[in-house]
């Protein structure tokens, strides 16, 4: 284990959490930083900051003399480093359709939604708050509707699973649980969704996941 880890982060960031709980799950001790990304017009566009990200974004993981962005690669970069417990399965064809449907959230439903989109809306195309909230609602719902199908069809095949797909949570766990606390957080109605409803839960029942949440982290804002 590296001691020298450091994660730069932000309490509320989907994307640090889905590292957080990476981390929590393997047990890996880390410092974390925090990059306010709303006060002082957002930390991430500090000079010095930059120099660690230009693209301005967090979460940015550095160990010993590896420094990544990307919350994706950087579970990746977990695994293979510190392989004794595994985010992303390593079966064929499992292991890939567990990266799908962690893109599927990651790269398909978190994008469209983010800090930096919404300030797009609110500054440049001065979208009321109500029309902000129609985007963000209908965008989520795409995409959680599409992996409620692909989960339900997965049971259809491997039978139930107190997880998405396997018995203990993976790498579509980690990017599913950030997604439904943002949702939760702009009052999506999540009742169309019990097979990630109840996979949510499960996670949240155990330490990794609730060590993790924005509310427990030292930056968290009421």
């Amino acid at each position: 284990m590296n001691d020298s880890m450091t994660l730069y982060g932000y309490w509320r960031s989907s994307a640090a959490y889905r590292v957080r709980i990476g981390l929590n799950l393997k047990q890996l001790n880390y410092e974390s930083i925090s990059v306010h990304l709303v006060c002082n017009g957002g930390e991430q566009h500090d000079p010095q900051y930059r120099e660690i990200n230009a693209s301005e974004l967090v979460p940015v993981l550095l160990d010993g003399e590896v420094q990544l962005n990307q919350s994706l690669v950087i579970l990746q970069y977990l695994d293979e480093t510190y392989p004794d417990v595994l985010l992303i399965p390593d079966q064929t064809p499992l292991r890939y359709q567990a990266l799908a449907m962690a893109q599927d959230i990651a790269i398909e439903i978190h994008p469209l939604n983010n800090l930096r989109v919404q300030q797009y809306l609110e500054r440049a195309l001065a979208c009321e708050q109500e029309a902000k909230m129609d985007w963000i609602h209908y965008w989520v719902h795409q995409g959680f509707s599409a992996l409620e199908e692909k989960l339900a069809k997965y049971r259809k095949t491997h039978g139930d699973s107190r997880y998405s797909l396997t018995d203990s949570p993976c790498i579509v766990d980690i990017c599913l649980v950030p997604q439904v606390y943002n949702a939760q957080r702009f009052a999506v109605d999540m009742s169309p969704y019990p097979l990630i409803n109840s996979i949510v839960d499960a996670c949240n029942q155990l330490p990794a996941f609730i060590d993790a949440m924005p509310e427990n982290q030292a930056d968290a804002q009421g």
